[in-house]
């Protein structure tokens, strides 16, 4: 099926984008072991709280939850990517992963979104990039107000990875999310 374009289509009426994927995960009262998964069983640190890692480890889990804002109604949904970025994902160990949970994540709300469209509704995917617990423009010693943990082009890179896999995945469009530095945010773009 051709999909009119994002562009198109809001020239026509408005879009409505899912809701807050946080929210819901919670709600589903998970422990750490549904973020272990098979795959990650021997993994010696706690992932729970690594909602990206569901992709991997409970894709029905975030696959239900795509399908639950399809059904009430949007037309574009979120992946779960919001920590999929190489310094959030290091606080579990696991930065070797990024491009993986990018694709998958892509993917997994390719395949629902692609499920829920018809020639009257298209449906679109929107690839998350979150925020990073490393800023640019602000150091994280306040005794030196010019260090900085990580560099511009540290940033660009870790943002580049997670941009390819949700290309590779099939995000239709990016959604730079919850940004609180804009130099971080330059970096994204």
């Amino acid at each position: 099926m051709t999909k009119p374009s994002i562009a198109t289509l809001l020239s026509e009426r408005i879009l409505f984008l899912d809701g807050a994927m946080g929210t819901l995960i919670q709600r589903k009262k998970l422990v750490d072991a549904d973020y272990h998964g098979e795959r990650f069983a021997a993994h010696a640190v706690p992932l729970k709280g690594n909602n990206d890692l569901l992709t991997l480890t409970r894709p029905e889990v975030i696959r239900e939850l795509h399908d639950l804002y399809l059904t009430a109604g949007s037309d574009i949904i979120e992946t779960n990517t919001f920590n999929a970025n190489r310094f959030s994902q290091a606080d579990y160990g696991l930065e070797e992963l990024v491009f993986e949970l990018n694709i998958e994540g892509a993917k997994l709300a390719r395949a629902a979104a692609d499920a829920a469209s018809t020639p009257e509704k298209p449906r679109y995917v929107a690839g998350v990039l979150g925020p990073l617990n490393k800023t640019l423009s602000l150091s994280p010693d306040v005794e030196n107000p010019g260090y900085r943990a990580v560099t511009f082009e540290e940033v660009v890179e870790t943002y580049e990875l997670a941009v390819r896999g949700l290309h590779e995945g099939g995000a239709d469009l990016l959604l730079i999310e919850t940004i609180f530095d804009t130099l971080n945010a330059k970096a994204a773009i």
